[in-house]
C-alpha cells in the first residue's frame, strides 16, 4: 500500500462495496472510513470523526438513533432493529464507502 496516499482509485459503478468479513469492516473504520449501508429497508451510517476520534453509528433520518463507540469492534455491537451489526455486517448492502 505504499504510495497510496493522495492517489485516486477508480471504482466501477457496478463494484461490490460490501464487506467480506468483520475484520475488513474494522480495518477500514480504523483508517477513518465513512460507511453507508441498507438493511431490511432502513439506511444506516458509521463514521469516525471529532477531536476524540470516536465512532458514531446511526440510522439515517431517525433522530436520536446515534450511538457513540470507542473502537471499531465496539461499533459492531450497534443494533439494526433486532439484528446486531456484528451478525449481519457481511449481509448488509453497502451503498457508500470511503477507503
Amino acid at each position: 500500500m505504499d504510495g497510496m496516499i493522495g492517489e485516486t482509485i477508480i471504482v466501477p459503478p457496478d463494484a461490490n462495496l460490501n464487506f467480506e468479513s468483520a475484520s475488513e469492516f474494522k480495518k477500514v473504520l480504523s483508517w477513518g472510513a465513512e460507511i453507508q449501508f441498507d438493511w431490511k429497508g432502513h439506511s444506516y451510517g458509521v463514521v469516525r470523526y471529532g477531536v476524540d476520534n470516536k465512532i458514531t453509528a446511526y440510522e439515517a433520518r431517525k433522530s436520536g438513533s446515534e450511538k457513540v463507540y470507542e473502537t471499531p469492534d465496539d461499533a459492531l455491537e450497534f443494533m439494526l432493529g433486532e439484528d446486531k451489526l456484528r451478525d449481519v455486517i457481511t449481509k448488509v448492502e453497502v451503498t457508500e464507502r470511503t477507503l
